[in-house]
């Protein structure tokens, strides 16, 4: 009887760490589609030229920075740009 008691607890700590772990990915996965996105969107419209600075370009490091800062990198990215240090 302790066995199946111990196995059903365990099921249920794995079932709630699973949980937590695809929860967690989730909101870094769609912070990196809407950094991403926010980069192109800079880009496409030219954003960075309106305040005559050159646009962010689509570096190695600017997309790992905008992936993984997603909308805080890409804010950082151009702050960055506006005071005149590229990546």
């Amino acid at each position: 009887m302790s066995d199946m008691l111990i196995t059903l607890l365990l099921v249920v700590v794995v079932v709630v760490i699973v949980y937590l772990l695809i929860k967690n990915i989730t909101v870094l996965i769609i912070n990196a589609i809407l950094g991403l996105t926010a980069l192109v969107l800079i880009n496409y419209f030219h954003v960075m030229q309106w305040i005559g600075k050159p646009d962010l370009g689509y570096s190695l490091a600017t997309i790992i920075i905008s992936a993984v800062g997603g909308l805080v990198g890409v804010g950082i990215l151009v702050l960055l740009s506006i005071l005149g240090i590229t990546i």
